[in-house]
């Protein structure tokens, strides 16, 4: 395994500024973003496409310093109600792969969207319950109408460039589950897969290492996002999980994102960090920091230095012993 880290908390800093600091960190790969939600500070997706010597030159740039690009990603809502904020997502989804297949990047990263409620909604709808009997009537639409057509036209393009997609499990969107993410897998490619981030399963109340499990073994798992959350039962009590207060309200949210190791016990990153080995992904560990209560700069080496601390980097030895 590898370490590395999304780059979008450095994109205050130039291209080179921003290696040399991950670098300096300890980590050996970079997850860039080529647009929606993280934003492009990084990366000028269309002169990449165009243009084959800024493709070898801003590789040649990463691999001076001894690291390497893990993934791409556009997290982006290619289902929208919001048309142009749709087709936005879809298309840099697309450049997003063709760039990945260009530059010898094996993953794209991306949120599987939501859609509205029907044709003429104008934002997103995420049901959550079954009852009243409408709620699985526009979750069925969403899922039959919007997504799976929308993936189904993306997995042949990640398919056709041997990509593969690693769709986040986050809350608000359609696929934000072990079951949904292979729900949407079955009924497209298996070029689809999971960016698996612990922190958005923490807060569901799904146990990461039973999700490695899961995932693993239907051979889902493409990417891995190391972010913590911590859990505060009082507000649990009095918000539930489903807390719509700003994350800025640290003190009375049932939960917040956490660097690395300040939510969940280092046991406990130990314990994923062995399951993704066992289960058969041996890929990179990309830190995510939105720590609310530290600094970029405090926040990421925190998490660098524990991410470091337990990954599994050598393969394993023969079994001497038995």
């Amino acid at each position: 395994m590898i370490s590395g880290v999304f780059t979008v908390l450095l994109q205050d800093k130039s291209f080179e500024d921003m290696l040399d600091y991950v670098k300096a960190a300890g980590l050996e790969a970079v997850e860039i973003g080529t647009g929606g939600y993280p934003g492009n500070a990084h990366c000028d997706i269309d002169t990449l496409l165009q243009d084959e010597e800024a493709r070898r030159e801003y590789k040649k740039k990463v691999e001076d310093r001894g690291l390497k690009i893990s993934s791409f990603s556009c997290h982006g809502n290619p289902i929208s109600p919001d048309q142009a904020f749709a087709q936005e997502s879809y298309d840099v989804m697309i450049k997003t792969i063709q760039l990945a297949a260009l530059m010898d990047v094996p993953v794209v990263n991306g949120f599987s969207g939501t859609a509205g409620d029907h044709e003429g909604a104008v934002h997103p709808n995420w049901p959550t319950a079954p009852w009243p009997a409408e709620y699985t009537d526009i979750l069925n639409w969403q899922w039959e109408e919007k997504l799976i057509p929308c993936w189904k036209k993306i997995a042949a393009e990640a398919d056709k460039h041997d990509v593969k997609i690693g769709i986040e499990l986050h809350g608000g969107f359609l696929v934000h589950s072990p079951y949904t993410m292979l729900k949407l897998r079955e009924a497209t490619s298996p070029a689809i897969g999971a960016n698996l981030d612990p922190s958005h399963l923490w807060w569901q109340g799904i146990d990461p290492v039973a999700a490695i499990k899961i995932l693993g073994k239907a051979e889902a798992l493409h990417h891995f996002h190391a972010k913590d959350t911590y859990i505060d039962q009082d507000n649990v009590n009095m918000h539930g999980l489903l807390d719509m207060q700003p994350y800025s309200e640290v003190q009375t949210r049932a939960w917040s994102f956490r660097s690395v190791g300040c939510g969940h016990s280092m046991q406990e990153w130990s314990d994923m960090i062995s399951a993704l080995r066992t289960y058969g992904y041996d890929y990179v560990v990309s830190i995510e920091h939105e720590d609310p209560i530290m600094s970029i700069d405090e926040g990421f080496q925190r998490a660098a230095d524990n991410v470091n601390a337990v990954l599994i980097r050598e393969q394993p030895a023969d079994m001497w012993w038995a």
